[in-house]
């Protein structure tokens, strides 16, 4: 059925004009202002921002990790997701040495069948590179669009991978089109002070982040972007918490290398000290890298506004409390890592970052969408409100203050982690592709209604966006 959205201010990367949007069989097809089509529904915004719909780029969904699997999956994990402004997420298909590729992803597909309500893909983690995995990366990346790989330098005889199969990662990824990205913390060193910290007596939340000092992720992210460099190839950064690792990506950057970085919410609004909470709540905030001192927040702000960081992921891994997080109870390094964040990522950036003018509202539409289109390859169907674009948008209310709480979100999972946390802002309804998913601030998509992404290959993106998108008219 055709919809006009009529009466809202369409906010793009680039623009932000009063208009509406006339969508028919799931695609944006006219943008301009009195639209009129015959049978036509009409969808009244005004008042509210249109948005095209946020892209997730970061999420650990059905994921199993320390003896336990992750509280939300592709169905709780997307609704949640909808509900916070997003139509589209990125998840990490986990691989094991010795295995075909091809089973893991197999595996990941039967998770997300007949759950994600909506539109996702995968990156594809590499453990390890020899004959096998250099014949399947090829495949991969050509029959199932999976054009981004997740290396870890991190989680030492879990899924760390050393530097070499990092540098011919990086070597593969040159020459087939994709971008590899890094957990960058150096998990040898880590391994160590965990291992000196646990003999001390040390078992508390906090010491997850002592163990985990800021140095070793900008080391980490500083030989990262050497190996680039030395390759000729392109790395995406993930969840970069502290400034000595915006230091390395800002450095690398200047030196024209094609080094790009994401960070989180929880890194922009929390700070270490919620590790210390007593009765054993710290262990809710335990994740890799950890939260920092918050002098660090002002750093990573900086950084988006001046674009040395380019997305936010919300790096969505929730546990919950009870009977998982419990299970490091006397130990910190076996509580299950990750936090509930899918939900609150969109506003958390418009609430923290527009309302507070530290980043402009075009900006912000960069950050939660346009960047992450660009370079996983969904641009221009994906992350902007253009002509021929999948009508993947959000009807924001600026206006509304609310109190984000455990009480109200939908996730599947027992605490939030920005609790109380008072914020300017909220979606209203959400479509993908022309479908209302959320409307009027109720879940009306379906389980399944979700599609799986064909990706394009890195750099691809943008250079069908100059073929695609028309040269002056409508916009």
């Amino acid at each position: 059925m055709k919809k006009i959205i009529k009466n809202g201010t369409i906010v793009t990367a680039a623009d932000t004009f009063f208009g509406d949007v006339l969508i028919d069989d799931g695609i944006v097809v006219m943008i301009g202002v009195d639209l009129e089509s015959e049978g036509a529904e009409i969808v009244d915004a005004s008042g509210c921002y249109v948005f095209p719909g946020g892209i997730d780029p970061h999420t650990h969904l059905d994921m199993p990790f320390g003896g336990t699997v992750t509280a939300d999956d592709f169905e709780t994990g997307t609704i949640a997701a909808a509900y916070g402004g997003t139509t589209t997420v990125i998840d990490f298909c986990l691989t094991n040495k010795g295995k075909p590729l091809a089973d893991a992803v197999a595996h990941w597909h039967a998770k997300a069948k007949d759950k994600a309500v909506v539109d996702y893909g995968f990156h594809l983690m590499v453990s390890e590179v020899n004959d096998d995995v250099l014949r399947e990366l090829p495949l991969m990346i050509e029959k199932e669009g999976i054009t981004s790989l997740k290396v870890f330098m991190a989680y030492k005889n879990v899924f760390q991978a050393d530097d070499g199969t990092l540098y011919r990662t990086l070597l593969l990824a040159k020459e087939h089109g994709a971008l590899v990205m890094v957990h960058a913390e150096n998990g040898d060193v880590i391994d160590y002070l965990v291992a000196k910290a646990l003999e001390e007596g040390n078992t508390d939340p906090i010491h997850h982040a002592l163990t985990r000092p800021p140095e070793l992720e900008g080391e980490a992210t500083g030989r990262a972007a050497e190996l680039t460099g030395m390759a000729d190839s392109q790395l995406y950064v993930v969840h970069v918490t502290c400034a000595e690792a915006v230091n390395k990506i800002a450095e690398a950057r200047r030196r024209g290398l094609k080094v790009y970085g994401e960070t989180c919410p929880q890194y922009l609004t929390l700070d270490v000290s919620y590790l210390e909470k007593p009765d054993f709540e710290g262990a809710k905030y335990v994740w890799s890298p950890p939260l920092r001192e918050k002098s660090h927040q002002q750093a990573l702000w900086d950084a988006l506004w001046n674009g040395q960081l380019q997305t936010i992921g919300s790096d969505q891994c929730s546990f919950n409390f009870k009977g998982q997080k419990e299970l490091g109870l006397g130990d910190f390094s076996k509580i299950p890592n990750g936090g509930p964040t899918i939900e609150d990522r969109f506003t958390l950036l418009y609430s923290e970052g527009v309302e507070k003018g530290r980043i402009s509202i075009n900006k912000f539409v960069d950050i939660v969408s346009t960047s992450s289109a660009k370079l996983f390859g969904l641009f221009p169907q994906k992350g902007t409100i253009a002509i021929g674009s999948d009508a993947d948008i959000v009807i924001f209310d600026p206006k509304v203050k609310r109190t984000i709480s455990a009480e109200t979100h939908h996730m599947n999972v027992d605490y939030n982690a920005f609790e109380g946390m008072e914020v300017v802002g909220e979606p209203v309804s959400v479509l993908v592709r022309g479908e209302f998913v959320i409307r009027d601030k109720a879940f009306v998509g379906r389980a399944g209604g979700g599609r799986y992404l064909h990706r394009k290959r890195f750099g691809q993106a943008e250079q069908a966006a100059v073929k695609k998108l028309p040269i002056g008219g409508a916009r």
